[in-house]
């Protein structure tokens, strides 16, 4: 037997290194496969677009990612290019000379990685043959009725086919890496190894199937797990054969990853294996030269929040904007999974504290959440069309006002301001205010819901009676629609929406991982998340204080929803007491996360998932450095010694505190020592030691 290369996991770049130089680095290719490369449907797509440009990084023109072709997609995003590899260029003319359209091109992201698209529609006519095959592979049959199931098996046959011809051309030396992300991809996985191409396999789930069926159904799912009676759940819910493809997936694969260690889990009892490794997701970050340049674009998009607020409260503007705090939940319109249910409930509860504590504190908070709708509400529009005839009308009369003040103090003379406005001037204001008169209370959705009847947002707000009145000090805006800057009535993208907002509370109860609350870390603001969600698992293994630096973690797993509900409640009450000056130090925190959320940190999870892949399928070609996956001992921020430490310690503790006390506070908050400190804890962020036996963490042993 040849001598096996040593993989080692100190390597400074995402290819393996080993010993024997007889295979070269250049010979492995990387691929990639999901159903979400250049076509947007969920949280996937995230992951796999943030990730390219440090995979990219690493394996250079060896790396290619494979999904499906849609036109739409691909005119705007795909810059087609002819293959650089000639085994890749071989196998691709191959499947183009029996009738399938291949194409292959840069996706326009960072990192700008090859792409390879099958187009399903061209290569349709397969299907039957195809379900065939790999109903004798697998047992596994698929309803001609269930769609997105047939594109799969399309999607999958296509994927192993190219697998077939692209390793056929290297012999029997180990050439190609193929990661597979989630069920749709899954099927090419399971014919690629019964067909035993020399291929090393990886398997991601991004989120069970029947997980997110279950947690749906309102069922505490996380507490009963060991109790299901998987078959019977996925065939009441008619999804068996997608997740027995699931579950065939997982077993097939060399390497099986999940994003959190929550989903591990869950796919420990719902799919009868636990992962190799946890994956979890990361961001690229981009770090502003100026220290506090996302402050001055918090400040800047709050304004052009501000001013939807003045158009779509007009008449009822009477609260005071600097002391209004803006929150937001967005997100698929998955009401329990998301949280939305908890949330509107502690609204209520938070509405009743501030009018009772008759604080002069107001909450403005949005749902973006898509549902169907025919079109925007006519009071909406209304509403940002009598803003604008102010704003015009003031524009007017300051310029008219202006000319007369400057012609006196031409002539240097003080004008008298009783004569400077004429009656016409006054007559002009008097209609502008009138126009501001309403009879009905502010709408609490922005579009016209096409089963309003139904929709259990709107029947939550009827229940807890939210209507926007006056005396509420808790205001709520559905917005049933993803946010674009050409939107009429609130013209910003959703980074900008998100940088202007003060919290995103995003209390869900299933969230495998949970890109809201990262995104809005890495733009310095505050979230509320749950420790069912694979991002606060990882915060509270990572933050010594999660408070402190602006995430608030509900315990939704071990305590009853009621009193989830009033911890929350807390945590936005408590946030609601924050003066200016700590929700600004906060702020500051928060952005000091963004390290940790790094893809150039969390890449090597997927570096080591790769290396173990390559020694599980190629042994005697191939060996693992004895040592347990990375992990992030020790890559730890402490609780900040300086004031304030998190808005529950900042509460008045009497009705008399005075801003002076507030300030003889802050001044024992040094900002640059703060900062210095945590950038100490992350400058050697991973070590790579072997666990030591019998320390095997369970879940829900967090530090916090």
């Amino acid at each position: 037997m040849p001598l096996a290369r040593s993989l080692s996991m100190t390597s400074l770049n995402g290819l393996p290194q080993w010993e024997d130089e007889d295979l070269p680095v250049e010979d492995l290719l990387l691929f990639e496969i999901s159903w979400e490369v250049t076509n947007k449907v969920g949280g996937i797509y995230t992951v796999i677009q943030t990730k390219a440009k440090t995979t990219a990084d690493e394996w250079g023109e060896n790396y290619f990612l494979i999904g499906p072709y849609f036109e739409q997609n691909v005119k705007t995003q795909v810059e087609f290019c002819e293959p650089p590899n000639p085994a890749v260029k071989k196998a691709m003319d191959t499947m183009k000379s029996q009738g399938c359209q291949v194409f292959f091109g840069r996706w326009l992201i960072e990192g700008s990685p090859y792409v390879l698209l099958f187009d399903i529609g061209s290569a349709a006519w397969n299907l039957d043959k195809w379900k065939g095959e790999f109903w004798e592979v697998s047992n596994i049959g698929i309803p001609f009725h269930d769609r997105e199931a047939n594109d799969a098996v399309i999607f999958g046959s296509l994927t192993a086919w190219f697998l077939k011809e692209l390793s056929c051309q290297f012999d029997d030396k180990p050439s190609v890496i193929a990661h597979f992300h989630e069920w749709q991809a899954g099927v090419g996985l399971i014919l690629s190894r019964s067909q035993k191409l020399p291929v090393a396999t990886i398997f991601t789930t991004h989120a069970t199937l029947l997980g997110r069926y279950l947690c749906a159904a309102s069922i505490d799912f996380y507490n009963n797990l060991d109790q299901f009676d998987i078959d019977k759940e996925a065939g009441e819910r008619q999804i068996y054969h997608r997740y027995c493809m699931e579950r065939a997936s997982v077993h097939c694969a060399h390497v099986f990853t999940t994003v959190s260690q929550i989903t591990a889990t869950e796919a420990e009892h719902m799919l009868k294996k636990s992962p190799d490794v946890v994956t979890p997701n990361g961001l690229n970050i981009k770090k502003f030269s100026a220290m506090h340049e996302f402050q001055n674009l918090h400040s800047m998009y709050k304004a052009r929040i501000q001013e939807f607020i003045r158009g779509h409260f007009y008449g009822h503007l009477d609260f005071n904007l600097d002391k209004t705090l803006f929150f937001f939940i967005a997100g698929r319109y998955e009401f329990s999974n998301k949280g939305a249910d908890m949330f509107l409930e502690a609204l209520s509860r938070l509405n009743f504290l501030l009018r009772v504590h008759k604080t002069d504190v107001t909450v403005v908070v949005f749902f973006i959440m898509p549902a169907k709708t025919n079109n925007f509400n006519v009071e909406t529009l209304k509403g940002q069309a009598v803003r604008k005839q102010l704003w015009d009308t003031a524009q007017s009369v300051k310029e008219k006002f202006g000319r007369k003040l400057y012609n006196a103090l031409l002539k240097g003379e003080i004008p008298d301001l009783n004569k400077i406005l004429d009656r016409d001037d006054i007559t002009i204001m008097k209609r502008a205010i009138f126009s501001t008169q309403r009879h009905s209370l502010p709408p609490v959705t922005t579009h016209n819901m096409i089963d309003d009847s139904n929709d259990p947002i709107l029947n939550t707000i009827r229940r807890i009676g939210l209507f926007n009145n006056r005396t509420d000090r808790v205001k709520v805006i559905l917005h049933p629609e993803f946010l674009s800057s050409t939107s009429p009535l609130l013209p910003l993208d959703y980074e900008e929406f998100v940088r202007g907002c003060h919290l995103g509370v995003f209390p869900s109860y299933y969230e495998p991982w949970g890109y809201t609350p990262a995104e809005c870390t890495v733009m310095g603001i505050p979230s509320v998340t749950t420790n069912l969600s694979g991002f606060g698992c990882f915060m509270q293994e990572h933050v010594a204080d999660p408070a402190a630096y602006g995430i608030y973690i509900v315990d939704r797993r071990f305590r009853s929803p009621d009193e989830s509900c009033n911890q929350l409640t807390q945590f936005l009450y408590g946030f609601c007491q924050q003066n200016r000056r700590q929700r600004i130090i906060q702020r500051n925190r928060t952005e000091r996360l963004s390290d940790l959320l790094d893809w150039r940190y969390l890449g090597r999870y997927y570096m080591h998932a790769r290396h173990l892949a390559l020694s599980r399928t190629f042994p005697d070609k191939f060996e693992m450095e004895p040592s347990a996956p990375p992990k992030t001992e020790g890559f730890k921020f402490p609780r900040p010694s300086s004031v304030p430490p998190s808005p529950s310690a900042s509460q008045h503790s009497s009705p008399h505190h005075s801003d002076a006390e507030d300030e003889d506070e802050d001044e024992r908050y040094d900002e640059d020592e703060e900062a210095e400190r945590d950038r100490q804890n992350i400058k050697s962020p991973f070590t790579l030691g072997a666990l030591p036996q019998g320390k095997k963490k369970q879940h829900g042993e967090y530090r916090n």
